[in-house]
């Protein structure tokens, strides 16, 4: 498999992790969740982030997920997260994951950092740990961490750790700092990274307009996220948007807190993705006024889309 470089760009999916309504973990709905994405046309993958519930599997898992999708996914990249409060966790995890074909790892700040030098000094620690060839992804995402990225405290770190590749931007409101970094990137001598945006691709056509090179996002309508991606890159940037407009209210839905993962997976097993749409234990799950409400959303969607001549266009099943 190739590795990650800062010229990665395109949509790159956080890919759910299928358990079966016993809490098992589904390798064979692994599979078929691997080639719906395929479908659906996504330029790369990334395993084991928190959409993945990633900390609910064991290391043996986490591996069997790893090698499962990269002998699936034929010639598209795999990203894997391999966030964890010790340093050797996180070195061994990634050793593995690149010995198993992936392109790079993505690592997380732990919860409760402090300081630039704080962050600084982690990340210092962490590149000496796994060496000058293992691409790196920093995933910039304090809501859930607490650790807020400076611009400069970036820019120190892509001058200094060449194996820094990439930020998987998901600071919100984080527009400011995303054109932040792509104006220090003008300054002589310094890489410019790739960018890859998150939050369930709430901001994605705005992003994308400040200098984004794409989506790193679990949205369960990928296709969307990749013709948003392609229109761009064709300079239709007002039909990227009157696109993305059509599913901005199921994207909005998705991202809530406590149950977007289930309505996530819920909308995966419906398009026949998955086999369950069971999580881990502990989570969440959703009551019949839930599904009554995401079907009337979806209903609307799908209006929205035959009026636009889409519908068919986008199908992925």
């Amino acid at each position: 498999m190739q590795k990650l470089t800062e010229s990665a760009k395109g949509v790159y999916i956080i890919a759910a992790t299928p358990f079966t309504d016993d809490g098992a973990l589904d390798l064979q709905s692994l599979d078929t969740l691997t080639d719906f994405y395929l479908r659906c046309g996504v330029h790369g993958f990334t395993l084991l982030g928190m959409m993945g519930e990633a900390h609910k599997l064991t290391a043996d898992e986490s591996i069997a997920v790893v090698n499962r999708v990269i002998a699936h996914a034929g010639d598209r990249q795999v990203i894997v997260g391999v966030s964890h409060a010790g340093l050797e966790n996180v070195r061994r995890l990634s050793h593995e994951a690149m010995i198993a074909g992936a392109s790079g790892v993505m690592v997380a700040p732990p919860p409760g950092l402090k300081g630039d030098e704080g962050i600084y000094n982690y990340y210092a620690q962490v590149f000496q740990a796994l060496g000058p060839d293992i691409p790196v992804v920093y995933q910039d995402y304090p809501q859930t961490t607490g650790v807020y990225l400076p611009v400069n405290v970036f820019e120190r770190l892509v001058d200094d750790f060449k194996q820094l590749v990439m930020l998987k931007h998901e600071d919100a409101p984080g527009l400011a700092k995303l054109t932040k970094v792509r104006e220090s990137e003008k300054k002589a001598g310094r890489r410019r990274v790739s960018i890859l945006v998150g939050n369930g691709g709430l901001y994605y056509p705005q992003e994308m307009r400040r200098g984004a090179d794409g989506a790193m996002t679990g949205f369960a309508w990928p296709e969307m996220l990749v013709e948003v991606y392609d229109l761009f890159t064709q300079g239709k940037a007002e039909e990227a948007e009157d696109l993305f407009d059509i599913y901005l209210p199921l994207v909005r839905h998705e991202v809530q807190p406590a149950i977007g993962l289930a309505l996530r997976k819920e909308v995966l097993f419906r398009r026949g993705a998955i086999k369950s749409p069971k999580q881990r234990a502990p989570g969440s799950s959703l009551a019949a006024t839930d599904k009554t409400e995401l079907d009337n959303m979806i209903k609307r969607m799908e209006r929205r889309l035959a009026a636009s001549g889409r519908g068919a266009k986008l199908a992925a099943e």
